[in-house]
């Protein structure tokens, strides 16, 4: 007889039964390593990008928060074990090992680069070491976790460089990929300096501010334009953007310039906004409203962003939603985990376009005499600082539980505008072919050498 589910079940996971949200080969490595006599040796696991996606120059790391707060609980809950119990990959193992995943929890160290540094391919930006099992357990987790994040930070990041200071509202709830996936783009998004989200929920559990205009349905559902936008007004006094493109644009800006109370900015959603937007501009200074702003949404990337800030398009702001939170034209990061270490011994791998350097790292960054990022260099974690340099990689965890420090999303946002400033000019380009230099120590270079001899 067959388990009998819930009409509707939720995919949603139980935050204190995330043990298996994972693939099934870590599960399978977890039970070979504990079965082999191996559950004891120390391992060192380190996250790293291996290549930039397409038009890259540079990655905001995002989403440690949430990752170092999901690891301090990671558990299996009964109806995991038991699950796993009938499965056919566990039919072999012992009953001690059910037993083991029960009472299961990450007990490593972890070292990680802060949240909103700018950082490039082929440099650690996450050190884990724990016990073999338990390092093995998290890589799909902490990927997961980190890696789409990174990647929507680091197409926001572009997109507040090409909008020159103009406001960003993050827009892309309906177009992510599933609810959560939502709330996580809002929260990248902000951390990479766009001003507020339409996602109430990452609102209200991040404490970003909340915008939001009116639907297309609520014009429609009036008898005329006008009365709709009258309507809206009286309702909402306060935060009063009129959508202007459900019929014609030019004439729906006439009517918002004429309306009582009077509307704060207008949006428009489709066309040529950059044209739109000049014509809307005269209508509403002849009309005396010039304290009126002109908002842009629609599809809009970095791109777009860029021509219409050469053009002196006069928009005040834009809404980004789909481009943003798919970051369609680049839309995965090659974020790997690689063992790097076992028992103070190091391992690496040597597969074509795939090599891993062996030890444990640390990552020194270089400033010029003006601030600006001048060069990275990754040595093992036990070399002492070049003069100069400074550290990237600091403790956020011991012994399975968090080090209280770590930067908030506040604080995160705030080094993220920093380490913007900071790029070379060169990196800053939406279209640069410029490269940045990531060196590796000759300590770290003669042990490579050294155990690919043996």
């Amino acid at each position: 007889m067959g388990i009998s589910l819930p009409l509707f079940p939720s995919l949603w996971p139980d935050p204190d039964a995330l043990g298996t949200i994972t693939d099934l080969y870590e599960l399978t490595m977890l039970a070979g390593y504990l079965a082999e006599g191996m559950g004891g040796q120390s391992a060192t696991f380190e996250v790293f990008v291996r290549r930039f996606p397409p038009n890259r120059s540079f990655l905001v790391f995002a989403g440690l928060e949430q990752a170092i707060g999901d690891l301090s609980r990671l558990a299996f809950s009964n109806e995991q074990v038991e699950a796993l119990r009938r499965w056919p990959a566990f039919q072999s193992q012992p009953a001690t090992f059910f037993e083991t995943l029960r009472r299961f929890r990450f007990e490593g160290d972890v070292f990680a680069v802060p949240e909103g540094t700018i950082v490039f391919p082929g440099e650690t930006l996450v050190r884990v070491t724990a016990p073999l099992p338990q390092a093995q357990w998290v890589e799909t987790f902490l990927l997961a976790s980190l890696g789409y994040q990174t990647l929507v930070a680091s197409k926001a990041a572009r997109v507040v460089l090409a909008a020159r200071g103009k406001s960003l509202f993050e827009f892309g709830a309906r177009r992510a990929h599933g609810p959560q996936a939502g709330l996580l783009a809002a929260r990248a998004a902000y951390l990479a300096g766009f001003d507020s989200t339409s996602h109430v929920e990452a609102a209200r559990l991040l404490n970003i501010p909340c915008v939001g205009t009116m639907a297309h349905s609520w014009v429609q559902s009036f008898p005329t334009e006008a009365e709709a936008f009258e309507a809206y007004a009286r309702v909402f006094p306060n935060t009063t953007t009129l959508l202007v493109d459900t019929y014609d644009t030019l004439e729906g800006v006439r009517k918002a310039a004429s309306i009582a109370p009077p509307n704060s900015a207008v949006r428009i959603d489709s066309g040529d906004v950059g044209e739109l937007a000049a014509r809307s501009r005269a209508i509403l200074d002849e009309a005396g409203r010039s304290d009126v702003k002109i908002m842009a949404s629609g599809d809009l990337d970095e791109e777009a962003l860029e021509r219409l800030s050469a053009a002196g398009a006069p928009i005040d702001g834009y809404g980004i939603g789909t481009e943003l939170v798919t970051s369609r034209d680049a839309p995965a990061i090659s974020m790997v985990y690689k063992l790097v270490e076992l028992d103070g011994r190091g391992r690496y791998k040597l597969a074509p376009g795939k090599k891993t350097y062996p030890m444990a790292k640390q990552v020194y960054r270089r400033r010029d005499a003006d601030g600006r990022f001048a060069g990275d260099l990754v040595t093992r974690a036990d070399e002492p600082a070049p003069e100069g340099f400074e550290p990237l990689l600091t403790p956020v965890m011991r012994g399975g539980e968090p080090i209280p420090h770590h930067l908030s999303l506040a604080e995160a946002r705030i080094r993220c505008r920093a380490q913007l400033a900071a790029l070379p000019d060169d990196l800053r380009s939406l279209h640069t072919q410029a490269g940045y230099p990531v060196d590796y120590s000759d300590r770290l270079e003669a042990e490579a050498a050294r155990l690919m001899r043996l």
